[in-house]
């Protein structure tokens, strides 16, 4: 996981201009619809060799559900304070370190000053940043700033890429150090994350896991690692419990915060051996959901799609059908099955994801979901013998050879089991560009249907033969096997 540094400040002070030079491309942060965090928000880049995550709050969205003096501060009307506090607070809660971006040309205004205020009680590092010092007169300027009480400001020009390289040492001096960054490896315990949309009922369902009302941030702002895991015992196992709710205890703070939560849920999904993905049962699918649950097939997760609320969800649709079927039991079954049909088509793409329906208010199903997550945990851990797989690899190909691509039929040769956790697979070809995607996705589905692996992704790598493994084959056999041409031949594999 890589260290969080969120640039904040009022609009116009140069932070996108800022984020597009770090990244080293044009990126639109804000759009009339809002997008994926990951194409808008936020970005890797490195330094120094030290490589961290920059998110830039512009992206953020105006809100008008936190008056300014309900959090302490000056009392300013409008909607830009509003927004310019709630990129400070967001970025106090999340990021391992702040840059606060000042504009060199227009000197302190109000706004600056609130933002420091609240910036100086945080232990968290914050760089002074006056941006869109163009000329030395203006250099000279940005030493009015000491007067917020955040030390030295660090003087640069995003536009022209003055000083830049001088606050990224300061940034990269500020990070925290890999081991620091790094979890502690426990040994046998189940890294469980609750991820989901905000007022899915995380919290809910962390509470009912547990079994008491728990705190899920506390008023003191902090890491999400320092908040919000929880650790306990389940039927016997080790458990810890990764929640990402702690987002939404200041309140609603609009589309920002949605996109936030992403970020914290693909932070969450990167340290977690399953993923419970919430569903609100009311609201059904959205955009976000599909997000996330194709966040946890790129890191090849565990998964259970939990559909919460699923009481509401009945009670609403009795109540939409006055009580017609009221008293009939097949009611419930037959729209629980509708339910699934439909989500499993609109999540297609983890068709190895098990579903819930469940309700963490009431308790009902919160027992299953953690079994449930015990099982694809220790599967995740199974290993397949190589002679086991290398039968099973075999009758899938007499039962449908590859397809011919390039003009030459794919041979595979073998495949062993390379590691656990997840389980990855190596299959080992005469060339991996004659392999078809649709290939690779029948050779899963027959790994799947011998061995299981429910409710967890899969890699299937795909490599050529080492020489010394090809000559040694030609020597037993007697036949030398002819290569593919080294312009049409790829080194490496593919992984799914």
């Amino acid at each position: 996981m890589k260290p969080l540094v969120a640039v904040v400040g009022r609009p116009n002070v140069g932070k996108s201009t800022f984020f597009n030079r770090m990244i080293g491309e044009r990126i639109a942060i804000v759009e009339d619809m809002p997008g994926t965090t990951r194409d808008r928000l936020y970005g890797d880049t490195d330094w120094n060799g030290r490589e961290f995550t920059l998110i830039d709050t512009g992206g953020l969205e105006l809100s008008n559900e936190i008056p300014v003096g309900q959090i302490g501060l000056h009392n300013q009307p409008g909607d830009l304070m509003e927004h310019v506090m709630s990129q400070a607070h967001l970025a106090i809660e999340e990021a391992d370190v702040i840059v606060f971006m000042v504009d060199a040309r227009s000197g302190i205004t109000s706004a600056d000053e609130d933002v420091a205020h609240l910036l100086r009680r945080t232990k968290k590092p914050v760089i002074l940043t006056a941006n869109k010092a163009d000329n030395s007169s203006r250099r000279m300027d940005a030493v009015e700033f000491y007067t917020l009480g955040l030390g030295e400001p660090i003087v640069i020009s995003s536009l022209q890429g003055i000083g830049t390289g001088d606050l990224l040492d300061v940034i990269v001096e500020n990070l925290p150090t890999a081991e620091e960054m790094e979890d502690v490896e426990e040994e046998d315990v189940i890294r469980i994350a609750i991820v989901g949309r905000p007022n899915v009922g995380k919290s809910s369902l962390l509470n009912a896991i547990i079994g008491e009302q728990r705190s899920i941030v506390s008023d003191v702002p902090g890491t999400t690692r320092d908040a919000i895991d929880t650790p306990l015992e389940f039927q016997g196992r080790k458990i810890r419990l990764i929640d990402t709710a702690g987002i939404r205890r200041r309140g609603r703070v609009g589309a920002g915060v949605e996109k936030y939560s992403v970020l914290r849920s693909e932070r969450a999904i990167d340290r977690c051996d399953v993923a419970l993905v919430l569903i609100d049962a009311s609201e059904g699918l959205a955009a976000q959901d599909t997000h996330i649950a194709g966040a946890i097939d790129d890191h090849t997760k565990g998964v259970i799609v939990v559909v919460n609320k699923w009481d509401l969800a009945q009670q609403q649709r009795k109540e939409e059908r006055e009580g017609i079927f009221a008293d009939d039991p097949n009611d419930e079954i037959d729209s629980a099955e509708g339910y699934r049909v439909q989500l499993a088509e609109d999540l297609k793409f983890i068709p190895y994801a098990p579903i819930l329906f469940a309700s963490a208010k009431s308790g009902y199903h919160v027992k299953s979901i953690m079994e449930m997550a015990v099982k694809i945990a220790d599967m995740r851990y199974l290993r397949v013998p190589t002679s086991r797989l290398n039968e099973v690899l075999q009758e899938a190909i007499r039962r449908h050879s590859p397809t011919v691509m390039h003009n030459k039929p794919l041979k595979i040769y073998y495949a062993t089991q390379a590691q656990v956790n997840p389980p990855t697979f190596i299959f080992f070809v005469n060339d991996t560009e004659g392999l078809h995607f649709s290939y690779e996705r029948y050779l899963e589905n027959r790994l799947r249907e011998a061995f299981g692996f429910g409710g967890t992704g899969i890699r299937l790598q795909f490599r050529p033969r080492s020489t010394k493994e090809r000559k040694e084959e030609e020597e037993r056999t007697g036949r030398k096997e002819k290569r593919p041409h080294p312009h049409n031949h790829r080194r490496g594999g593919r992984s799914r």
